[in-house]
């Protein structure tokens, strides 16, 4: 379905890692999903599901399957362009970033308020070689998708902190110790490699966008923890938390479904969606977004 004037609303879901776990709470397998070809190249698989009841669309950020495509390789333009050309007006984002506040438990769902971004040289707007694009990142996600999934984590018995600072590192390597300090003095809560661009990309297209965090790990030099090459993230959870973490991932579908069932249920307006205003009132822009940045003439899609 092609989203504009009329187009059916839907809500995106962008599984991060670990997807493939939760897939089937999202209504979906594997073979559900499909890689779609966009002017900005080719999307991490997509797929329609259903969750709580809800129709939504997925896209699974690293691969349908295991982790398959690291965060610095993944193409968030494609991605956003497909969910927006889906009729996607909402995406709840999840991610499983490292804790640097070690106040935190690990497995412990967060709703952040602010990223910090210092990946390099990843494709960041839709915009290139235009005037467009200059907007104001505040706030950062979108206040009435985070109040939404703060209510949908009580309801489902899973508490949402709301708050804090993510910093976005550019991978595929894990950060230093001495990069770590940096970020905590940055004022840094957690610290992942994939809200950024994706968030600033959701912006350009007037997409309502907020992220789900489960903490996996307390952040390289934080707390003493052997090398362990053979163990996920070589070591730096324990087995404790590593089954904190799975469980953090198991929940996520009801606590998304929730959330998704409180979306369904009302249509408030919400300013993300006119981000771009200033252009369109000016005439720069018109209700084709895809105009926007010269993609007009290419067909629709099929959903």
């Amino acid at each position: 379905m092609v989203s504009g004037p009329g187009a059916r609303e839907r809500l995106g879901i962008i599984a991060g890692s670990a997807a493939h776990q939760a897939l089937a709470g999202l209504g979906l397998e594997e073979d559900d999903l499909s890689p779609v070809e966009t002017p900005f190249g080719r999307s991490s698989p997509v797929g329609l599901g259903q969750v709580g009841g809800v129709e939504v669309v997925v896209a699974a950020r690293h691969g349908a399957g295991e982790y398959a495509l690291a965060a610095p390789f993944v193409n968030y333009r494609a991605n956003l362009y497909a969910l927006k050309e889906r009729g996607v007006t909402q995406v709840i984002s999840w991610s499983g970033p490292g804790a640097i506040d070690v106040g935190l438990a690990i497995g412990q769902y967060v709703v952040p308020e602010d990223v910090l971004d210092e990946t390099r040289g990843r494709a960041d707007t839709f915009f290139e070689g235009t005037g467009l694009g200059v907007i104001r990142q505040y706030p950062v996600f979108c206040p009435r998708l985070q109040g939404v999934l703060e209510v949908a984590g009580r309801a489902v018995g899973r508490p949402v902190r709301r708050g804090g600072t993510y910093v976005c590192t550019q991978g595929p390597r894990l950060e230093t110790p001495a990069e770590i300090r940096k970020y905590r003095m940055l004022g840094a809560d957690y610290v992942g490699m994939t809200l950024c661009p994706e968030v600033f990309l959701a912006h350009e297209l007037e997409i309502c966008y907020a992220a789900i965090l489960y903490l996996t790990n307390y952040a390289e030099g934080l707390k003493p923890a052997a090398a362990e090459p053979d163990r996920l993230f070589g070591g730096l959870m324990s087995p404790e938390e590593e089954r904190a973490q799975r469980e953090a991932v198991a929940a996520l579908p009801d606590l998304i479904g929730a959330a998704a069932g409180l979306l369904s249920s009302t249509r408030e307006p919400c300013r993300c969606q006119s981000s771009m205003e200033r252009y369109r009132r000016s005439g720069r822009i018109g209700s084709d977004w895809r105009l926007w940045m010269g993609c007009a003439s290419r067909p629709p899609t099929p959903s």
